[in-house]
């Protein structure tokens, strides 16, 4: 009778544990999967950021789904669907120009997926499409290479002649670095935009616009403000190659602050670049956490960033991570 007793005792602990153990087995977490569309892999600048979202999503433990729309809306814009039919608990872009995405976003906000901008924001006129835009701040990098300018050539007189790369047409950096460097030098009538034409963030085609620029203006360039360094190391080839002094002849200002703009600098080809930290993973990875956990967060989340002139740059360099 005790055996039996036995028997049945054990037999009810055990019957009892694997009931305390199934539920969390049961409901063990799946992995929060985010969307992410990125705009290409046109630059230091992206490879750097790409590289930054997908090891943050590794590091946080996200499932993420990467796709590369080639600088290409449409494809992004088929990216995000996608997204959305695999169900993904949070989709987050950098979208390639501001406008054109109304409709993909409601599609996302009907199958209530909430969506982060990262990087470069949309223009929409319902911001309830968007959780939150996690990025720089384009217009006041242009204010600080149109006050970097300004600074260079107090009390010079004569016209100074600028020409200008242009980021993609539509994108919101291209828009926004040309707004605030404008705003900058506008006040003083001796600062003269001869030329501006989009490079499209590239080398190949920075080197290509510049040429043209070269041809069509030769030695009446004074300055050159580029929206990105990549475009500005492509133009300082064209320079070069037109038998002229990049950072001497014509003072080159950039902005993104990458490796590339380093190496250039402390070469004495660049002048100044004004820093866009590329490294926006660790944040994104919070932002997307938080969001999922229903937690209110900011819609507007500027990255600090500073500004290297050429004298800086050897000191700097060693520091950099992308």
């Amino acid at each position: 009778m005790k055996r039996i007793q036995r028997r049945t005792l054990v037999a009810t602990l055990a019957t009892a544990s694997l009931a305390v153990l199934l539920p969390a087995t049961a409901f063990a977490q799946k992995p929060l999967v985010l969307g992410f569309s990125q705009v290409g892999a046109e630059s230091e600048w992206r490879t750097a950021n790409t590289e930054s979202v997908k090891a943050s999503a590794k590091e946080a433990g996200i499932d993420l789904k990467f796709s590369d729309a080639q600088q290409k809306q449409e494809n992004q814009i088929k990216a995000i669907r996608s997204f959305i039919a695999q169900k993904v608990d949070v989709i987050a872009f950098s979208p390639v120009v501001e406008s054109g995405w109304e409709m993909v976003l409601r599609e996302a906000k009907a199958a209530k997926i909430p969506v982060v901008l990262t990087d470069r924001s949309v223009n929409v006129k319902d911001d309830s499409l968007y959780v939150s835009f996690l990025g720089s701040d384009f217009v006041e990098e242009g204010r600080k290479a149109g006050r970097w300018l300004v600074e260079k050539t107090k009390g010079q007189s004569g016209t100074v002649n600028i020409v200008e790369l242009q980021g993609t047409v539509g994108s919101a950096p291209a828009i926004d670095r040309k707004k605030g460097f404008e705003e900058i030098i506008k006040a003083d009538p001796k600062f003269k935009i001869v030329r501006s034409q989009t490079g499209d963030f590239t080398r190949a085609k920075g080197k290509e616009v510049m040429e043209a620029f070269l041809k069509a203006e030769g030695k009446n360039i004074n300055v050159l403000y580029a929206h990105n360094d990549d475009m500005a190391i492509g133009a300082i080839q064209a320079i070069e190659e037109a038998g002229l002094k990049p950072a001497k002849d014509i003072t080159i200002i950039s902005v993104d602050a990458v490796k590339g703009a380093f190496e250039a600098m402390i070469a004495g080809k660049m002048n100044v670049s004004v820093e866009c930290s590329p490294l926006l993973g660790p944040q994104l990875m919070q932002i997307v956490k938080d969001v999922k956990a229903g937690k209110p967060v900011p819609k507007r989340i500027v990255t600090q960033e500073g500004i290297f002139p050429m004298e800086t740059a050897a000191q700097e360099f060693p520091k950099r991570k992308y």
